[in-house]
């Protein structure tokens, strides 16, 4: 009688060994069906000109898809435009100010006149101020809310129309692991990013039913260049050097190529939320397990931060470098500076 349970047993667990894999092989099957293939979509990227932003165009174009790009620079948006259209990519670029609404919706506008639609939107843009919250403004907190936040919701707006007329649509926002803790001296990035997030999330809850899917994206760090372009206050140099350092090193920041392709799966397959790397996912759920914990860590990480001289300067950050953010890891950062249009 024993063996006949135990044979009973292996058989009933057998059964359900079988069921699970036919479920996963089903649910892997449906993934694929249904996955947003970008070949011959139109992808307009915000913040396309350097960056992370040309990082993902150069990695969407290679899947096929025709970019849009958009920056404030009209020098930097031809040099990009010149470079993709040199790998055989098919790009329409515009000078625009996403923080001004007007701006953005003649951007959509004009990518729908010239390609005939518009697929996915990547709210890419973003600005970042590093130093103490002695240094931080009214100003500083009002300008990273109408870059990280302001400027993606003008785009999603401008965008809906053009999503719902053809019953389909993608929006990626890239927000911050700043959007899920908040990080000493980042505070108006931090505030803006948290704000992100949340929009995000709601537009993904409320839009879902209409068969756009939002995707928010939350990378660390990312080794793309990006230090020398942000804008600096307190002991500039001291300040610069820390995050240069921590945006250089492998063991704190994204490789920009890799993080590009996690966020084009993320895309393709519609995916409500992408944490890209390990740490900033068990910070999170270690956060929402014991935010006391999290608190502590980083008000001892904020001791180790430069302190405040009472300088209320704004500089950008090839304006800090110095004997202090040169050297060592952050190597990888200047040479991503000449890959990806710092410079």
């Amino acid at each position: 009688m024993a063996n006949d349970r135990v044979h009973s047993l292996q058989k009933t667990l057998g059964w359900a060994a079988t069921g699970v894999g036919v479920l996963l092989v089903a649910n892997a099957l449906y993934r694929e069906f249904t996955r947003f293939r970008l070949d011959g979509k139109v992808v307009l990227i915000t913040g396309g000109s350097r960056g992370l932003g040309l990082v993902l165009a150069r990695a969407i174009a290679a899947r096929g898809a025709k970019l849009a790009i958009c920056a404030r620079s009209a020098d930097k948006i031809e040099l990009a435009r010149q470079q993709l259209e040199r790998s055989g990519a098919e790009v329409m670029a515009r000078t625009a100010d996403v923080t001004d609404q007007e701006q953005v919706k003649t951007l959509v506008n004009d990518v729908v006149n010239y390609y005939g639609r518009i697929d996915v939107l990547i709210n890419n843009a973003g600005t970042i101020q590093v130093g103490p919250q002695e240094a931080m403004l009214v100003d500083d907190y009002e300008q990273a809310m109408k870059t990280n936040f302001w400027a993606p919701l003008y785009a999603i707006h401008a965008a809906l129309p053009h999503f719902r007329r053809q019953r389909e649509g993608r929006i990626v926002n890239i927000t911050s692991i700043g959007g899920k803790l908040a990080m000493p001296h980042l505070l108006p990035y931090s505030a803006s990013k948290f704000a992100a997030v949340g929009l995000s999330e709601g537009m993904h809850a409320e839009l879902k039913k209409e068969n756009i899917h939002v995707t928010t994206v939350v990378p660390n760090l990312m080794r793309t260049g990006s230090p020398r372009n942000i804008t600096v206050k307190g002991n500039h140099e001291a300040e610069y050097a820390w995050f240069k350092t921590a945006a250089s090193s492998p063991l704190l920041s994204h490789d920009a190529e890799i993080a590009a392709q996690s966020i084009i799966t993320a895309l393709e397959y519609g995916q409500r939320e992408a944490i890209l790397s390990l740490s900033g996912k068990l910070a999170t759920v270690v956060k929402g397990i014991a935010p006391g914990w999290v608190g502590a860590l980083l008000t001892v990480a904020d001791k180790f931060l430069p302190g405040y001289n009472g300088s209320l300067e704004k500089k950008k950050g090839y304006e800090a470098e110095s004997h202090l953010s040169q050297g060592g890891v952050t190597v990888l950062s200047d040479q991503a500076a000449l890959k990806n249009n710092e410079m």
